[in-house]
């Protein structure tokens, strides 16, 4: 995404950035900008060189080419510490040996801030994280939830100009992630602080970000809002990378579409854009990816086929039926529901949960 102008005065751009190391090029030419108060999840797979960008953006990595504005001023040559940013890694790094008010209050005491202040602030932000009454606790007795809240209080103690998460919940489980995901959020949006979020994990960057951008081997593939992004992926790999399950071509994806009403649903979003049904002469290179979630299990369905692989998961059974002249679709259905391989089932499509994919 190019830089608006008035992106240019308020927030972050990043010009034609290019990271090597050796003949590697871990960041390509990248393109970004990030406004005011905005969040952006920059999202890929591991080696992508999404961390990359993030350290090169905190000055922590050297570009070979291109340049990091912040607020119109170019950072080349401005180091770290002199930046005004703040940086938050996945295992928090506190210290050990100072309590929970010692590690939040760590940059307001380089600030010089009066104890009396210090300490008030300290308390504010640790309510802001849910951990209220913290103050006097050693990081060893906390869990690796709280401990990210602190790390987070910490971070956000000496009101940065920008945020940097450098996967800031992968190393907890599930549903914990799910939790502070949705705290995160919240937290980012009432402190209205302006965040680079650099994740793996596809659900987080839909729950904390405004913004998505897509990394594969060092170049941005593509950048939007995140509703956009999710709903209209940029290729087949970017929408599996989605968690797309099924990426359909040519006359499989015609019919899919066809049999699905011709179009998304319009729904009460008017965001969600419509996709007419192309012409049988334009199925050529057309790609259909569609979600696990959209095809479900329905003895009235408009499918039909046969049991591939049943498997359970927390809250739906996952299932993957050979359709003829489809192929293999990959859907769920009800835990109280029983299959067996080669059975006949039905299936229904909610168009919904389809994207129509740019031509091959």
């Amino acid at each position: 995404m190019m830089a608006t102008s008035e992106t240019e005065r308020d927030g972050l751009v990043v010009r034609d950035a290019s990271v090597r190391f050796g003949t590697t090029s871990a960041v390509d030419h990248v393109h970004l900008a990030l406004r005011s108060g905005d969040v952006l999840a920059v999202l890929g797979p591991s080696g992508c060189g999404k961390s990359t960008l993030l350290r090169a953006i905190a000055g922590l990595e050297v570009l070979d080419s291109g340049s990091v504005v912040f607020d119109g001023q170019d950072l080349a040559g401005v180091p770290t510490y002199r930046r005004g940013f703040a940086l938050m890694f996945q295992d928090g790094q506190l210290f050990t040996h100072q309590s929970v008010a010692g590690n939040v209050g760590y940059a307001l005491r380089l600030q010089g801030i009066g104890r009396s202040r210090l300490r008030r602030r300290v308390r504010e932000l640790l309510e802001l994280v849910g951990l209220p009454g913290y103050e006097d606790r050693r990081p060893a007795t906390l869990s690796g939830g709280e401990q990210q809240r602190v790390a987070l209080a910490r971070s956000l103690a000496a009101e940065p100009r920008l945020l940097l998460l450098d996967e800031p919940l992968s190393a907890l489980d599930r549903s914990l992630r799910e939790r502070l995901a949705n705290d995160l959020r919240r937290i980012l949006t009432e402190t209205k602080t302006t965040t680079l979020l650099v994740t793996h994990d596809h659900d987080e960057a839909f729950t904390v970000a405004d913004r998505m951008a897509v990394m594969r081997a060092g170049q941005l593939v593509q950048d939007g809002p995140t509703v956009e992004v999710w709903r209209n992926p940029a290729d087949a790999d970017v929408a599996r990378f989605l968690g797309y399950a099924t990426v359909l071509t040519g006359p499989a994806a015609i019919r899919l579409l066809s049999l699905s009403g011709g179009r998304r649903s319009a729904g009460p979003d008017p965001a969600q854009p419509q996709v007419n049904t192309p012409d049988a002469g334009t199925s050529e290179g057309l790609q259909v990816a569609v979600r696990r979630s959209a095809v479900r299990v329905d003895p009235a369905g408009e499918l039909g086929g046969v049991v591939e692989s049943v498997s359970a998961a927390r809250d739906t059974m996952r299932i993957t039926v050979e359709v003829e002249g489809l192929g293999a679709l990959a859907g769920v259905a009800g835990l109280d529901e029983r299959f067996e391989t080669g059975q006949r089932v039905r299936l229904t499509v909610d168009p919904a949960g389809l994207a129509v994919l740019p031509p091959r």
